[in-house]
C-alpha cells in the first residue's frame, strides 16, 4: 500500500511532537492551571504584606496644607529640597548593603536606665534631658515638658516583622513619663516618626509641632488638626513660656522612598525664658548654623546627630567629628551626642560615634556628655558620667574621614578641623 507524505499513516500510530510526548494536552492544562495559582497566591501574599505595612505609611498634603507647602521657599519643582544637593555614592552604597563588619551591633546587653521615680520631682536646675537611645528624648525645660522623635516601638520600619530592630527594650514606658506638654517631630523617617508612638501620645491629648506636610500623616493616625501645628524653617510656636523654632537642616523625607520630599525635615530651637536647647535632628555639614547660634543662641546644651554615618553619603549625617563642630557653631556648651545607640542602620562599629566625639571634643576642648539610654541629667550641674559602653575596635576619623561637600560635588568638600 501506498501512503501520502504528508499525510498520517493509518498502519502505525501517530506522530506528536516533543512537548505533547512530554506534558500531553491535559498534563499541560494542568500545568497552566497550577501557575495561575501560584500567581495568584502571590498576588495574596504581596497584598497581605502591603497591608501590614499600609497603616505605618501615613498620608499625603492635599487642598489647602498642600497648597502652604508649594508656597515654602524650600518647595522645587514639585517636592522639598535642600538649598544644597546632597552627593552620594551611589554603587558603593549599593555595594555595601549587605556587608557586616564585627561590632556594628552589641553582643551583650546594653545597660538602661528607668527614670521614672526622677520623674516625680521637677529637674532642681531648670533643665533635664532624659535619652532613650537613637534620637528618642525627654527634654524637661523651664517647667515645659517636650518629647522629641518618639520611638517605642521594636523596627524602624514599616513592617513589624521586618527592618533594622532595637537592641533594647524602652528604659521607661510612656505611662511612666511625666506629664507631656508638646511631642516635636523632626522628618517622617521611620526611626524619628512612629506610627504607634504617636498614637500612644495622641490618646494622652498631647500637641504635636512637626515640619511642613507631617500633619497628614499625623491626621491620618487619628491626631485631631486642632493638636497639630506644622512649621517652616525658621517659623516657630510657643508651648507656655517656650519658644519653639524650626531650624534648617539638610536631609531628606520620605515613608515609601527615603528621599521622596513630600515632607520638610527640620531641627529645633527650645528657648525657655532661662534656658535653651539645640537639636540637630539628621543633617548633613551645611552653612546655617553659625546663623542659628547667633540668632538663637548661646545653647545650654545642643543635641547633636551623631551616628549612622558612612563615606558614601557624607551629606546626610553630620558623622562625630562635623557634630562636635555644629556643637561649636551655634554656640552651646555641654554637647549630649545622639542618633546612635539603638538600632543598626550604617556600616560602623556601634561604640564609635561617642569614641569619635570624644576624641574630637578633646581636641576641641568641648563638654560632652554620654548619659545611659534613660538616664536623667541636668546638663547646666556639668554631672560625672562614668563610660558603660565597652571598649571594641573602631575606626578613627583619619581612617574613615566623614566630610560634607558643597553642593553635592564630591571634589568640593567642607574643610576638616585637624587635632593639633
Amino acid at each position: 500500500m501506498i501512503h501520502s507524505r504528508s499525510g498520517p499513516s493509518v498502519d502505525g500510530p501517530e506522530r506528536v511532537s516533543s512537548a505533547e510526548q512530554i506534558l500531553g494536552t491535559v498534563p499541560l492544562k494542568r500545568f497552566f492551571r497550577y501557575l495561575a495559582i501560584v500567581f495568584a497566591l502571590l498576588i495574596v501574599v504581596l497584598g497581605a504584606l502591603a497591608l501590614t505595612a499600609w497603616s505605618n505609611i501615613g498620608a499625603l498634603s492635599q487642598g489647602d496644607h498642600l497648597v502652604r507647602d508649594e508656597t515654602s521657599p524650600q518647595w522645587d519643582d514639585g517636592r522639598f529640597a535642600n538649598p544644597q544637593p546632597m552627593f552620594i555614592d551611589l554603587k558603593g552604597g549599593i555595594l555595601q548593603l549587605f556587608e557586616s563588619q564585627p561590632g556594628e551591633e552589641p553582643t551583650a546587653p546594653v545597660p538602661t536606665v528607668d527614670s521614672s521615680a526622677v520623674y516625680r520631682m521637677p529637674p532642681a536646675s531648670g533643665l533635664r534631658v532624659s535619652w532613650f537611645g537613637h534620637s528618642s528624648m525627654l527634654l524637661e525645660i523651664d517647667g515645659v515638658n517636650v518629647v522629641v522623635d518618639p520611638f517605642w516601638s521594636e523596627r524602624t520600619s514599616p513592617f513589624s516583622w521586618l527592618g533594622p530592630k532595637r537592641w533594647y527594650a524602652p528604659p521607661v514606658s510612656i505611662e511612666h513619663l511625666p506629664r507631656v506638654d508638646v511631642v516635636v517631630i523632626s522628618h517622617d523617617h521611620y526611626d524619628h516618626l512612629d506610627r504607634e508612638s504617636v498614637q500612644a501620645f495622641n490618646a494622652r491629648g498631647v500637641r504635636f509641632i512637626v515640619p511642613l506636610g507631617i500633619g497628614a500623616h499625623l491626621e491620618d493616625w487619628g491626631v485631631p488638626p486642632d493638636h497639630i501645628t506644622e512649621l517652616d524653617w525658621w517659623q516657630e510656636a510657643m508651648v507656655g513660656d517656650l519658644r519653639i523654632v524650626s531650624t534648617p537642616s539638610r536631609h531628606a523625607s520620605g515613608r515609601l522612598s527615603g528621599n521622596s520630599g513630600h515632607t520638610l525635615w527640620t531641627g529645633y530651637a527650645l528657648v525657655g525664658p532661662a534656658h535653651r536647647v539645640f537639636y540637630s535632628s539628621d543633617t548633613g555639614m551645611n552653612d546655617t548654623f553659625v546663623d542659628v547660634g547667633q540668632r538663637l543662641g548661646p545653647f545650654d546644651v545642643s543635641l547633636i546627630e551623631t551616628g549612622q554615618y558612612d563615606a558614601q553619603w557624607p551629606d546626610w549625617h553630620l558623622g562625630p567629628e562635623q557634630a562636635v563642630r555644629v556643637h561649636q557653631e551655634v554656640r552651646a556648651r555641654t554637647m549630649i551626642p545622639v542618633h546612635w545607640g539603638l538600632v543598626k542602620l550604617a556600616h560602623h562599629a556601634w561604640t564609635e560615634p561617642p569614641e569619635r566625639v570624644l576624641a574630637a571634643a578633646r581636641c576641641a576642648n568641648v563638654d560632652v556628655l554620654v548619659p545611659e539610654p534613660g538616664q536623667a541629667v541636668e546638663p547646666t550641674t556639668h554631672p560625672t558620667i562614668a563610660r558603660w559602653w565597652p571598649s571594641i575596635p573602631w575606626h578613627t576619623a583619619e581612617q574613615t574621614p566623614i566630610i560634607a561637600t558643597h553642593h553635592g560635588d564630591p571634589a568640593n568638600r567642607f574643610a576638616s578641623q585637624a587635632c593639633p
